[in-house]
This record gives C-alpha cells, structure tokens and sequence, in this order.
C-alpha cells in the first residue's frame, strides 16, 4: 500500500496556487508530476478534491498518494555499460558512439535506457529511467543519470539553472581563426521533421567554442553548451560554416583537403558519423555539495582520425 504524505500549508503561502505549494512542501517530485496527481484525485486539501490552481488561505493540511507504478515499461536488457561513477542518487556514465540513449519510433530496444533498467529495476520509477539530458546516438561521452525521484527533481533543476557544465570536444572542417559564441534559436527544420534549423520564432540556444588545435583543412574545438537543444552543437557548428566531420544531417558531405595523402583520405572516408564527443562534466552533488568533475578518452575511431589529421598537418 502506498504510504500517505502530509504536510501543513504554511502562512506565507496564502493567496498561492496549489501547485507551486505543493513543489515546496514535497520536493522529491517534480512540478509536473504532482499536478498529474492531483487531478488523477491522489491529493486531498482539508479532505477535499482539488484543482491545481486552487488558491491557498494558509493553514490548510495537503494529503498526496503518491502513485508508485513504473513510469518506465521498457524491457531490461544486459547491455554493458561504462559507468564511472555511482551512488545512491546518480550515476555518470561514458556512452559508446552508436547507442542510443531511449527507445523510439525505429528502435524499440537495444538502448541505454534498457539497459539501465537491466542494471537497476528501481530507476522504472523516474521518467526515461533516470536520464535527465541526452546524446544523439552517435556522439560519444559522458551523460548524467538521477537514480532517486528527489535527484531526478534536482538535477533537471541544475540543468536548467545551467549549474552542470558540459564541454565537447567537436572536430570541424575549415579552419577556425578564433573561438567565440554562437547565439542563434533553434527549432524544427521547415522540409524535414528529423532536422533542427536556426530559425526566427526558434528556442534560445547558446554554444561557446574555443580552439584546441588547428589541422590540416580541419580544426578541434572545444564546445561548452550554455542551453541544450536538439542536435545544438551540429547545427550550429553548421551555421557557421564549420560542419562537424563526418555528420550525415548537417556535414554537408565528405570534403578532403587539397593534396591529402592517402591515410587521411582513408581515415577520412572511414568516419561516418559526427566527431562529437562529451568530454568533460562538471558540477555539484545535489545534496551534499561536493564538487564533481569527469572527464572521458576520446573513443577508438574519434582519436585515430586526430592521428591521422596530425601527421599531415604543420607543426
């Protein structure tokens, strides 16, 4: 049986809306969630049903059952996963290029999301198993993964605060003068719903890059995301009239430097997918404060195309 949360509204709340109150007195669930519960009659105010935007007098005694069905259907799968740090309330994890992060239309299984469940039954409890931001599947690094409903509350929190920093490591082609930031909305792209576009009327999206190294027709960048939309990094890299290496949406196609020799033609013509990699993240345990810090190695492939640009380039 469900237990039954109780909590007194304070008399500073009088004149609030139910549930703004209601994230304050029980912060282990989301906004969203608790306005699902109280109009699928799970809250009580003095016994009485109630509305979401029920305006408060102070005083009052909230009851919330909270519903504790897996929000979470997927299958479990023994899908290994790279996990470098763990506890009770959060994972962070190193993904593979080429897994991807939840199941959808073309991929009913075989993702992280399953293999989460595999590693942790609890985590069916918190939306998409506990993964509070995402990859495209084939960008490789470090994600972020609550493990409690009060750390998936916390975290998502963070993120949007833009108190988790996440830096890429991002090869592009052209060579890059100097680092900067690209400040250009985003949303759907008009001729093709799988694409995001800077476009007038888009979502405010913010990526700061800077230059790691400069290669022959080519240049690494380290990006760090001030928001984190849909492909952000991609289709602003793009914009600018760098596309990612290898990128099948917004690359543009293969293009060699003039006089490229053989093995970076090669190296070159044997990546196929974005040279996107989440390198490093950072921030501060929701509860007890302590900061943390990850950094993952450039994957097999990403770090064997650097060789090759490197031997070709000047010193």
């Amino acid at each position: 049986m469900t237990a039954i949360l109780r909590a007194g509204v304070p008399p500073t709340a009088a004149g609030q809306r139910l549930d703004r109150t209601m994230a304050l007195l029980f912060p282990d669930y989301s906004r969203a969630r608790l306005v699902a519960w109280v109009r699928a009659g799970r809250v009580r105010v003095d016994g009485a049903a109630c509305a979401p935007d029920q305006r408060l007098r102070g005083g009052e005694r909230i009851e919330l059952e909270p519903e504790t069905a897996a929000m979470v259907a997927d299958a479990p799968e023994p899908i290994a996963l790279q996990i470098l740090h763990a506890d009770a309330d959060l994972l962070v994890l190193d993904k593979p290029a080429g897994l991807t992060v939840h199941p959808g239309a073309g991929r009913p299984a075989g993702t992280l999301q399953n293999a989460l469940l595999h590693f942790d039954a609890a985590l069916s409890a918190l939306p998409r198993a506990g993964i509070v931001h995402r990859l495209d599947k084939d960008t490789s690094g470090l994600l972020l993964v609550a493990r409690s409903p009060r750390a998936h509350v916390a975290l998502t929190r963070m993120i949007a605060a833009r108190a988790v920093v996440r830096q890429y490591l991002a090869l592009v082609r052209g060579e890059v003068i100097a680092g900067g930031t690209v400040d250009a909305p985003l949303g759907r792209h008009p001729a093709d719903r799988l694409r995001q576009a800077v476009r007038e009327g888009g979502r405010t999206a913010r990526t700061h890059y800077r230059v790691r190294e400069r290669l022959r027709g080519h240049t690494l960048l380290e990006c760090t995301l001030e928001t984190g939309r849909t492909h952000q990094i991609r289709v602003h890299m793009a914009h600018i009239g760098h596309p990612l290496v290898g990128d099948p949406q917004y690359g543009g196609g293969l293009r060699l430097p003039a006089g490229a020799g053989t093995a970076l033609a090669h190296a070159l013509r044997g990546f196929r997918r974005q040279a996107l990699h989440a390198g490093r993240l950072v921030f501060r345990h929701p509860f007890d404060g302590a900061a943390m810090e990850f950094t993952a190695p450039l994957p097999a492939d990403f770090a064997a195309l650097l060789q090759a640009l490197r031997a070709e380039s000047p010193p």
